[in-house]
């Protein structure tokens, strides 16, 4: 989820700046350097109308004091010089200019804007973003594009530390032509600092003159600030002093930010790839201290109240505070997801310094905590939600918190109102939302745009009632787009100053058109385009085929002003870009504006402007957006019906950027550019308060009366604003307050929309939907109690009309009936039918129908453990149980009151982790005839398990719950099998080769002693020296390389096993080729027998390769002193012969003949011997294969091939574990 708003956060410090050059289109100021209100996950937070303060998207918040540095962007310049400077990630949070914006919760910081340091998102619930689009290149202003400059803008006398400023002043009254005033300005140019690419701007305003900029040279190559320079004004930006000296020259800056609730204070923080510091300020950045921190921060999130207090989000996502503006750090908590930390919300929270964090898990979940900053241990945090929750869903806003919570492929989401228990959001019960941002929490109301399962570019419009929990359907279809930074862009717009006017773009048919609503989305309609044009020529445009279309992406930048603005000062005024006809264009567009809250709108340019409101809304300046140098601006006093144009600087200036002052009256703006594409940054200041005769008087105003279409009850009631008068050039002062005179209305249907569970038909019947039964009350309605039936109706939140309609429309009282318990359902909380051994399992009891507070529930764990409630009200959160044993437990759920019953059935696996699997398979086997093969798993458990195989080419495999299968090769030649373990979520697996042939031999080998010292006894030095016997037989004897196999046995002593395959490609008959095998083991085993096969394992280590033979002890001569001892050896002889015979004869019976088998975690092929040369062979089937356990601590001691005695040993390995129990 993420929050996404409108207005900007208090002191946000803003965007970067890009410089204009001629070489460019025309594009919006700083598109390049968006600025995105985080909260999703996620880089960058999802969505949020087009207009918005942040609200919730994924979950977003808004943050009360969040702070993020004011930038200028990358200069644009670079793209005309030919190195590319890219788009700069920006802060992911806040907005504004400071002192003008409200900041929105989370944090984002400096991480956000050049290096993607973990910002995640995505999110699902998404707060609205804004973004640019590029336009056709504008008509150059007259005599602009002819104008030079000097190549630096400076006069070079100055020192480099001052900077350099020129003067223009205003004419005297009764001057020149319109064309030839000009405004008192002052320009600056930022000496020495050409080549750097960024700015950050903090203007604090509110009756302070100080301007701070910390312009910084970014290398997208390494990725890092490698300059940085900090300028300071008293002055209001007339001059400029260069603060490197009080910082440290070598210190390279990369963030400014200040303290929303006291502007004085101002944080620096170094860039963390040279030092990790911060310097501060109390002084309005007059003087700094410096201290090393031990951590790198990411984002700084400060208190809404407390100045001193702040928390800090570093790059490996830990969360520190501090309690004395950051001189002092203490670590709150780890793993904690970027943007989701909130502070308290006062009036809500019990604790001023209470955080609510989003804390990940090592699971890929996350879970809800709240803990304060000076005692955040794991005995004093807490979970206001129990169960966990999805990552980067968390959003605290306003009155309400938000979380998402994935189970079985579907969201459900949930908020708490007040700090109530949470409560599961109500959607129409088939919109099966696929995406969720809540774009508002404005007036105890929650706006959420839903994208349906239906959907891919457009969202409906869903409002809440005042808990934020049961939301109807406002809009269909509104217009959504990615932005520059994946965000999801909402075109919704809220009119500043009026509630209850939206604009919102909706697609129908294929195309956009842009509505406007009076009654919070009751009712929509199309805008009537103006009656004439910019030359006052008829505008021939008949609704509902022709209307004016507005482009509704409210500015993220604070340096340009946007495509649609309305300030709270001035209710009424809307100024905005758009275009008439049958839908919403990209070109042949203009500005358009209204005086009257959207019912009615002219044309004031046709091309693209920037249009800033000056002295609380009474006057409009506007700039051409252009990408050609100006040295003009227009301002208005009579509300845009007509302009007068100014100077304000005497050479043509390529404008990066506008910042007007902060606060109410704003009569001083500054317009950062340069005059060429290689001067310095210049800054303007113009000032507007020489335009203003005269302070504005009674008679300067006069009564506005709000109507939507002639109507006068908007909302409930009817409003009387006062206006200043259009072309008073008077000023209105600061103590200037606009009064409204309001009376209530009599409610009528306009004022009533459908409850949730109901639909409208027709202008005003809300009727049920087919989903929805009107005559089931609550589950927390328990007999003998009341609960309120709605009429289908329910009063606008915030509207405030009276008597009327109202008393028909409320819901009215009713007595609970009783009702038996009816859709009963058991679940995990996780959704999944897998729990781990040991750990807990939470279920969830969920009841469709019923009396809540008065069904008895029965849970049966499946294990011989069962509980018992007498009501629902202890398992809301859950019921935990830990399993003690693997295997499959049916859990069942019983409810039952005095009217009925309900039983609920889960099949839940319990299993252990799984961590190895080894494939025990033969290294030859014989075609056509049945092999077994079996997987050893690690640790072994009881839990089901399931195993699939895969033989040779197959793509389908076989699927088994034993872990033995039997198989038979059909065609000779080196086959591979796979099998892979599937427990829960683990799936591990083992590859394994096996040689197919009609027929084989084969004989243990021993080696001479002196290679057990040197056998590291690990899978590779074994299959190296399989080679090396191999080349040792092949040049002793001349047998074909192909007809020999070789494989070595782990363990002490060292012991192999030697396979004498017949030829490939057989064309003779098999008894002929078998008499032909027979031949070449003779030949093998002379040269064995003779010492012949011997290799060198290192200079000066021989080794000597040999048959292994069973040997038995000489006889010695029977004398009287030797009887005893001889009498001994005789009856060894005939014991150890009697046990040669009966292995041979029965060795079918004894498994662990002709069979080795070994656990080994490093998964190296299995040894198991051969089977039989001749024709009677014994077949060794999957019960001859000894248990895992048995193999364990035995010796291989015996094995007769071929009627010959051999002897070989077993290494010895540990006792495999089982799942550990609980």
């Amino acid at each position: 989820m993420e929050a996404a708003r409108t207005e900007r956060p208090a002191g946000w410090p803003g965007a970067p700046l890009v410089r204009t050059g001629l070489l460019l289109l025309s594009t919006w100021v700083l598109a390049a350097a968006e600025i995105t209100w985080d909260a999703t996950g996620g880089p960058g937070r999802p969505a949020a109308p087009a207009s918005w303060p942040p609200a919730l998207s994924p979950l977003s918040p808004r943050a009360v004091a969040s702070q993020w540095p004011e930038e200028l962007a990358t200069a644009r310049r670079a793209a005309v010089l030919g190195r590319r400077a890219g788009p700069e990630l920006l802060p992911q949070q806040g907005g504004g200019r400071s002192g003008e914006m409200q900041v929105e919760a989370g944090g984002t910081s400096p991480a956000g804007e050049r290096r993607d340091r973990g910002i995640p998102a995505p999110g699902k619930l998404g707060g609205a973003r804004r973004s640019r689009r590029a336009q056709p290149a504008s008509t150059p202003e007259r005599g602009d594009a002819r104008a030079t400059a000097p190549a630096d803008g400076s006069r070079g006398s100055r020192p480099l530390a001052k900077g350099s400023r020129e003067e223009v002043k205003a004419p005297r009254a009764g001057g020149s032509a319109a064309e030839d005033l000009r405004l008192p300005s002052t320009s600056f140019a930022l000496t020495g600092d050409s080549a750097h690419n960024q700015a950050m701007v903090h203007w604090s305003g509110h009756n302070s003159s100080v301007i701070l900029i910390l312009t910084k040279l970014y290398d997208f190559n390494l990725g890092s600030v490698t300059e940085s320079s900090l300028w300071r004004s008293t002055d209001y930006g007339t001059t400029y002093e260069k603060l490197n000296d009080k910082v440290g020259l070598k210190t390279v800056l990369s963030y400014l930010y200040v303290n929303p609730t006291n502007k004085r204070k101002i944080m620096l923080l170094s860039d963390p790839e040279i030092e990790s510091s911060i310097l501060i300020s109390s002084d309005e950045g007059a003087t700094y201290q410096k201290y090393r921190l031990t951590f790198y921060i990411q984002s700084l999130l400060f208190h809404p109240k407390q100045e001193d207090w702040v928390l800090a989000y570093s790059l490996d996502q830990k969360l520190y505070s501090s309690m004395d503006f950051g001189r002092r750090w203490q670590l709150m908590h780890e793993r904690i997801t970027p943007n989701r930390f909130y502070w308290s919300v006062a009036g809500l929270d019990k604790e001023a310094d209470l955080v609510h964090m989003e804390v990940r898990t090592t699971d890929g979940y996350a879970h809800y905590l709240t803990c304060r900053i000076q005692e955040c241990t794991e005995t004093t945090r807490s979970g206001p939600f129990a169960r966990s929750i999805d990552i980067s869903s968390l959003v605290v806003q306003d009155e309400y918190i938000f979380i998402q919570v994935t189970t079985g492929g579907r969201a459900s989401y949930y908020v708490s109102y007040r700090r109530e228990a949470f409560a599961q959001i109500k959607l129409p019960k088939y919109s099966l939302p696929k995406d969720m941002h809540i774009i508002s929490t404005d007036e105890n109301q929650v706006f959420a745009a839903v994208q349906e399962w239906n959907q891919n570019d457009t969202y409906n419009l869903y409002i809440s009632d005042t808990r934020g929990i049961y939301f109807t359907l406002a809009m269909e279809n509104i217009k959504s787009s990615r932005g520059l930074m994946g965000n999801i862009i909402i075109e919704l717009y809220e009119v500043a100053g009026i509630k209850g006017i939206f604009l919102a773009n909706k697609k129908v048919d294929d195309q956009v058109k842009t509505y406007i609503t009076y009654n919070k989305g009751r009712d929509w309609r199309l805008l009537q385009a103006p009656d004439v044009d910019l030359r006052g020529s008829p505008v021939h445009c008949l609704l509902p085929f022709c209307s004016l279309h507005l482009h509704l992406q409210l500015s993220e930048n604070p340096y340009s002003s946007g495509r649609i603005s309305s300030k709270e000062t001035a209710p009424g005024l809307v100024v905005a870009t758009g275009n008439i006809g049958p839908e919403l264009s990209y070109t042949d567009i203009g500005v358009f504006i209204s005086s009257d809250g959207g019912n009615t709108w002219r044309q004031i340019f046709d091309e693209e402007y920037n249009v800033w409101f000056l002295d609380w809304g009474g006057a409009l300046v506007a700039m051409k957006h252009t990408p050609l140098p100006v040295r003009h601006l227009w301002v208005s006093f009579d509300e845009g019906h007509s302009w007068d144009k100014y100077g304000f600087t005497s050479v043509p200036l390529f404008v990066d950027g506008a910042l007007v002052e902060a606060g109410m009256e704003t009569h001083i703006m500054t317009v950062f550019g340069h005059f060429s594409l290689r001067s310095e940054w210049q800054l303007v200041k113009v000032d507007y308060k020489s335009i203003f005769s005269r302070h504005c008087t009674k008679e300067d105003y006069q009564t506005w009366h709000l109507l939507n279409q002639g109507e006068p009850c908007v909302m409930g009631e009817r409003k009387i604003f006062k206006k200043r008068k259009p072309g008073a050039q008077c000023a209105l002062g600061r103590d200037h307050s606009g009064s409204v005179v309001s009376e209530p209305c009599v409610c009528a249907n306009w004022d009533f929309e459908c409850d949730y569970g109901y639909e409208r038909h027709g202008e005003s019947q809300c009727v049920p939907a087919f989903w929805y039964n009107p005559a089931s009350p609550s589950k927390d309605c328990s007999l003998g109690q009341s609960y309120l039936n709605s009429t289908g109706y329910r009063r606008i939140v915030s509207n405030n009309c009276t008597d009327g309609l109202r008393e028909k429309y409320t819901a009215k009282a009713q007595m609970c009936p009783g009702k038996a318990p009816r859709g009963l359902h058991v679940v995990t909380t996780d959704g999944r039918l897998v729990a781990e051994q040991g750990h807990n399992a939470t279920f969830i009891i969920l009841m469709e129908e019923g009396d809540l507070q008065r069904t008895n529930i029965q849970l049966d764990f499946g294990d011989g453990i069962a509980v018992s409630y007498a009501n629902f009200s202890p398992i809301e959160d859950g019921i935990k149980h830990v399993y003690k044993s693997a295997g499959i437990f049916q859990v069942t759920a019983y409810a039952e009151n005095n009217l009925g019953s309900d039983t609920a059935v889960l099949f839940l696996h319990v299993v252990c982790p799984v961590e190895h699997v080894h494939l025990r398979v033969p290294f030859v086997a014989i075609r056509n005839k049945e092999v077994n093969i079996s997987a050893v798993v690690w640790p072994s458990q009881l839990g089901t398990l399931t195993y699939f195989w895969w033989f040779g080419n197959s793509t389908k495999p076989l699927i088994t719950l034993d872990s033995s299968i039997s198989f038979t090769f059909l065609a000779e030649g080196t086959n591979t099998i796979t099998v892979q373990v599937a427990a829960g979520n683990a799936l591990i697996q083992d590859t394994k080769e096996i040689a197919v042939h009609e027929y084989f031999q084969s004989q243990l080998l021993s080696f001479s002693p002196n290679l057990d010292y040197h056998n590291p006894d690990i899978p590779e030095w074994r299959q190296d020296i399989g080679n090396v016997i191999k080349r040792a037989l092949v040049k002793v004897t001349s047998v074909p390389e192909d007809q020999i196999l070789i494989a070595v046995f782990p363990g002490l002593p060292t012991s192999a096993e030697l396979f004498i395959l017949p030829p490939k490609n057989l064309t003779e008959r098999r008894k002929g080729n078998e008499g032909d095998l027979e031949q070449i083991v003779e030949t093998l085993f002379n040269a064995l027998n003779q010492n012949l096969v011997q290799f060198e394992l290192k200079p000066g280590v021989q080794v000597i390769v040999y048959v292994t033979q069973l040997t038995l002890a000489p006889l010695v001569d029977s004398s009287a002193g030797h009887s005893s001892s001889a009498m001994l050896m005789l009856l060894s002889v005939v014991f150890v012969g009697l046990a040669v015979f009966l292995i041979y004869k029965f060795k079918r019976k004894i498994p662990w003949i002709n069979i080795y088998a070994q656990v080994q975690h490093d998964k190296e092929q299995e040894m198991i011997g051969s089977v039989s040369q001749s024709e009677n062979a014994p077949k060794i089937t999957l019960s001859d294969f000894t248990e895992p356990e048995e193999l364990l601590d035995k010796e291989l001691d015996t094995r007769v091939i071929g009627g010959i005695a051999t002897i070989a040993n077993s290494e010895s390995t540990k006792e495999i574990p089982n799942c550990t129990s609980v």
